[in-house]
């Protein structure tokens, strides 16, 4: 780049920046899928796991977890020259669910990370997202050791409409998560194209 061009002689592309938010349950993995795939040293709000919290945070199912984010995880990723995409991770215990109203603010969509041996803990993210009409996709993060079920019967476990895509992932792998994101962006435009469409007739 010389002077703000490029040598070519064309004039830098101005990307358009889209904001995602990744949410779940307590201890689902959102926090890991933001730093797997952020091009930028994520932001991570991270408290320690004390005895007080003892009954408020559940952690069956995730009994190694230490730490819990108490406002947002964030991070970046250039999906191509003119596409970045800004994560904002939510707090997963209902005691900071309160963030959720303006982290969602100007979000094109959502990604809710689900977890098979703790599937109800993503019900209030699905619920959260339909009733305020906002696109999302869920990603099934694979964890080593949990039972894996086909896609179909997590569809019914969580009772999704037709339309909303359910992914397998692994939210340690940047590749992985780079799809459940095209995924998430492909599904909100198409949803926002489906609802203009439905305005004009």
């Amino acid at each position: 780049m010389i002077f703000g061009r490029s040598e070519r002689g064309k004039p830098p592309v101005e990307p358009v920046t889209l904001k995602i938010l990744v949410a779940g349950g307590f201890g689902v993995g959102k926090t890991t899928l933001v730093g797997a795939v952020s091009e930028i040293r994520p932001l991570r709000t991270e408290e320690l796991l004390t005895e007080a919290g003892r009954p408020v945070d559940d952690t069956s199912g995730v009994e190694g977890k230490r730490t819990t984010t108490v406002a947002m995880d964030f991070g970046r990723i250039t999906l191509r020259e003119d596409l970045v995409l800004y994560l904002f991770g939510t707090p997963g215990q209902e005691r900071f669910w309160f963030m959720w109203d303006e982290l969602s603010e100007g979000a094109l969509g959502a990604v809710v990370l689900a977890d098979t041996r703790r599937l109800e803990d993503c019900f209030a993210a699905v619920d959260y997202f339909e009733r305020r009409s906002i696109p999302f996709l869920v990603g099934v993060n694979c964890f080593e050791g949990a039972d894996r079920y086909p896609a179909e019967a997590i569809r019914q476990a969580l009772d999704l409409d037709s339309d909303v895509p359910l992914l397998l992932c692994d939210a340690r792998d940047r590749e992985s998560v780079k799809e459940i994101l095209i995924g998430v962006v492909q599904h909100a435009m198409a949803f926002q194209a489906d609802r203009r469409e439905t305005v004009t007739t």
